[in-house]
């Protein structure tokens, strides 16, 4: 008989387990096995499942992640007993923003996030977890871009220290670049730019400006993008309002990758 299983809360915990919770009509036999199977290569890990015969309703697994070695992607998870594998449904409302803010403060090689696909089941996503300056806000306001956020990765810790940092700004299409100072306490950060200052550094240049965080203490500049949360494509998903500065629209916008990106004209 085929165990019918649906997980109703999966998460990965700041020590890379993945924590499982499944309601099942039938207790889990030895032998069953959990299958992640990357879904671009087809590549598949497989966990090896013990679990005693006593009656039960539901149950709890927990997988250590590193030892599986799995690569950046989708992975999308499988049961399988007596050579039949079920995809696994999920029934896990989402994610907790906290619990992922969380995750991001350690300094991390890979970044592991359960999730619920559209169509109702539970899969893994492993990214390179490159320090980043994560987006929480962005907006335009008297005439000035302001954004805030968290590091992701960096190591620092979630407490009142300051280091000193700068907002750059890099235009596409030219060499123009400007900067101005950013506030970083902590892991957040809060930084503004003039529009004027903008179009004047690339006059009469429409194009694409690319933000970047220069913090104390980091070897290199971080990225802004907004990639923690669940809501991926966000160059599809969220269309900010332009605003005019003599005449000229701008907007943020992001990249395929959900890169933060600042529009001039067109």
């Amino acid at each position: 008989m085929t165990v019918r299983a649906v997980v109703t809360d999966a998460e990965v915990t700041l020590a890379d387990v993945l924590s499982l919770r499944l309601s099942i009509d039938e207790p889990l036999t030895d032998g069953m096995e959990l299958i992640l199977r990357h879904r671009a290569t087809s590549l598949e890990r497989r966990v090896v499942l013990g679990a005693p015969g006593a009656e039960a309703r539901d149950a709890t697994l927990a997988v250590s992640l590193a030892p599986l070695e799995l690569g950046p992607g989708r992975w999308d998870t499988y049961l399988k007993q007596d050579g039949t594998r079920t995809r696994l449904p999920s029934i896990d409302p989402g994610f907790s923003l906290d619990r992922l803010d969380a995750y991001a403060l350690s300094r991390r090689t890979l970044a592991y996030r359960a999730y619920r696909t559209r169509n109702g089941f539970l899969a893994l996503k492993v990214d390179d977890a490159l320090p980043a300056a994560e987006v929480r806000s962005v907006w335009f306001r008297e005439g000035r871009f302001e954004v805030t956020g968290l590091l992701a990765f960096t190591g620092f810790d979630d407490d009142e220290s300051r280091h000193e940092a700068r907002l750059a700004l890099r235009h596409s299409w030219s060499d123009a670049e400007l900067s101005a100072i950013a506030t970083v306490q902590g892991v957040r950060f809060h930084a503004a730019l003039s529009l004027c200052d903008v179009l004047d550094a690339a006059p009469e240049q429409p194009g694409t400006w690319e933000p970047s965080l220069r913090v104390d203490g980091l070897a290199a500049p971080l990225r802004l993008g907004s990639r923690l949360d669940d809501v991926d494509g966000k160059r599809r998903r969220l269309h900010y309002p332009a605003t005019q500065i003599d005449g000229v629209p701008i907007r943020p916008c992001y990249t395929a990758d959900d890169e933060l990106r600042i529009e001039v004209g067109g």
